[in-house]
């Protein structure tokens, strides 16, 4: 802990250096390589898959009365760029719903790492973009409700269920959506972040005040839209599969995804020497957000196969055949490597109050949560868009990379802008001096 006689300097400028950027460009190209082998490889196989149309799974959709458009090879790179960006817009949005949550609590021990939360959704231009693009471009091939004649009562496509969502579930109505998240989070993240430069600027509790504000109205706005992203982005893919517990569990796994990314960034500067006033209770409480909502996790997913396993609705436990048994068993281990990465490992890992302040520990924990809930949304996305097409090869590994690698730097650009300390922070000195 430190002590009263020794605080660090809260001057602290984040160096974003030549080399890391080199790094970072040689990881886009080599995704951006594997993405056009994959492509290749896919597309020079793919001539068999081009003049028939592949029924959703294998045994599974059947019952949905129409079937998918033709596979084509492309529909897996579409695919692969949905669930990057899916998953990036979760990691992002969460820094600032952590730091909203924390205005709200007028919590003081989160002021010592707050810049980087703040610079996550810094990467949201980037993920709304993509999946306005490929919502454009393949939206037919990978979302069965666009298809016309599913509301064409005269057509032997027909669909009455898919036609009553119709209210919600059109392309307008949709992409109006879309538009509204993205704008929404990005522009209450920009006026709090500005708000936080301007406190740095001139002290006082002005702007903290117009912080608490502004954190209460985005989680209202938030509490609303991620469930309503949770059923655009991922289970509108299956449409005639439901949940009402679906919000939340995307909203969990999103929040420990971006929890895990704040506690290794934390971790991984303070390795390098930055943030000298974050100490072991700092890194305790990040652990045990990740220990806790890891179980939360758990505990919504859970539930939400409990009550359609005990219900045993054929429209309900088809989200599931098909994960367990449906195209030829391709999702089975993914299935449970999610589970054992985002609840066992963490479980395990962060049982104890010196794992907490470990940072390896830390790190691996962290790690374990970051690809577990990766391989959680490809569970969710993969089985209703490419179903027994998927896999993983070059195409999904470049993929990832570009991502993670685009995410990193645009979070590093933002860690250079300000002060790494909010040293005019009125709840600074509370922060400084955190002891559990």
């Amino acid at each position: 802990m430190a002590s009263a006689h020794a605080i660090p300097s809260l001057d602290e400028e984040f160096e974003f250096t030549a080399d890391s950027k080199r790094r970072l460009m040689i990881g886009i190209g080599a995704g951006v390589a594997l993405v056009a082998i994959g492509a290749y490889l896919l597309a020079s196989g793919a001539g068999s898959h081009e003049t028939h149309a592949v029924a959703h799974s294998a045994g599974g959709h059947e019952a949905h009365g129409a079937g998918h458009h033709a596979y084509k090879w492309t529909n897996r790179l579409w695919a692969n760029i949905w669930l990057n960006a899916i998953y990036f817009t979760g990691a992002s949005v969460i820094g600032m719903f952590f730091i909203s949550y924390n205005y709200l609590a007028q919590a003081g021990w989160s002021s010592a790492f707050k810049r980087i939360p703040e610079a996550l959704p810094a990467f949201l231009p980037f993920t709304g973009i993509a999946i306005i693009a490929v919502f454009f471009l393949a939206g037919h091939d990978l979302f069965h409700w666009t298809n016309p004649a599913l509301y064409d009562t005269s057509s032997p496509e027909f669909d009455p269920i898919i036609n009553g969502k119709k209210g919600f579930l059109n392309t307008p109505f949709y992409l109006g959506r879309i538009v509204a998240y993205f704008g929404l989070w990005y522009f209450m993240w920009r006026m709090i972040r500005n708000y936080s430069l301007q406190e740095d600027l001139q002290g006082g509790t002005e702007y903290y005040d117009k912080s608490i504000k502004l954190g209460t109205a985005f989680l209202l706005v938030f509490g609303v839209t991620s469930s309503t992203s949770a059923w655009d982005f991922v289970m509108s893919i299956d449409t005639h599969w439901f949940s009402t517990m679906f919000g939340w569990y995307t909203l969990a796994s999103w929040h420990v995804t971006g929890l895990a990314i704040i506690t290794l960034t934390v971790v991984t500067l303070k390795e390098q020497g930055y943030l000298k006033i974050v100490n072991d209770s700092h890194l305790q409480d990040l652990g045990k957000f990740m220990f806790a909502f890891s179980i939360f996790w758990t505990y919504v997913w859970f539930a939400q196969f409990m009550l359609i396993y005990y219900a045993n609705l054929p429209e309900e436990t088809i989200y599931y055949r098909e994960r367990f048994s449906g195209f030829g068993g391709i999702y089975k281990a993914p299935f449970f490597i999610n589970l054992f990465l985002n609840f066992v490992c963490p479980f395990l890992i962060l049982m104890t109050r010196d794992s907490k302040r470990t940072y390896i520990i830390l790190k691996l924990a962290a790690w374990c949560i970051i690809i577990g809930h990766y391989f959680d949304f490809y569970v969710n996305i993969m089985p209703g868009t490419v179903g027994e097409h998927g896999g993983f090869g070059p195409l999904e590994f470049g993929m990832i990379l570009i991502f993670a690698c685009g995410f990193i730097w645009t979070v590093s650009s933002q860690l250079t802008k300000a002060n790494l300390i909010p040293k005019n922070h009125p709840m600074l000195e509370e922060a400084i001096h955190h002891d559990i």
